[in-house]
């Protein structure tokens, strides 16, 4: 239904930044949310962030809260995470899924991207 390219994951120390984006297409009419996922080895699947794509209303997990920015520009159907102060528990693969609503679970989303990894070294 949605396809999702991600792009922006890669190596930085600890208390840089990295902004990813994800690209939607497709009938990207169906899909009212977008939001941002991260796994780490190990671990399950963790929100990070939505964001509605028409009026911008942001979400953002605790982990995202006050170092992560959530954007999106409509014209371009890209939503992006700008990530500061990173910490190397932000290491993990970062998914962008489209959904109907509002949801903090990964469950509820209907369409992945591919991931990107990020890593942060200390």
């Amino acid at each position: 239904q949605v396809q999702l390219v991600e792009s922006g994951g890669g190596l930085v120390q600890a208390g840089g930044s990295l902004r990813l984006s994800c690209a939607a297409s497709g009938r990207t009419s169906s899909s009212n949310v977008m939001g941002w996922f991260r796994q780490a080895p190990g671990k399950a699947r963790e929100f990070v962030a939505a964001i509605t794509w028409s009026a911008g209303r942001t979400y953002y997990g605790d982990s995202a809260k006050g170092r992560f920015t959530l954007s999106r520009d409509n014209a371009k159907n890209t939503v992006y995470l700008q990530m500061n102060s990173l910490k190397p528990e932000d290491t993990a693969v970062y998914y962008c899924a489209a959904s109907r609503a509002v949801y903090f679970t990964p469950g509820r989303y209907d369409d992945w991207g591919q991931g990107t990894q990020v890593t942060v070294s200390s």
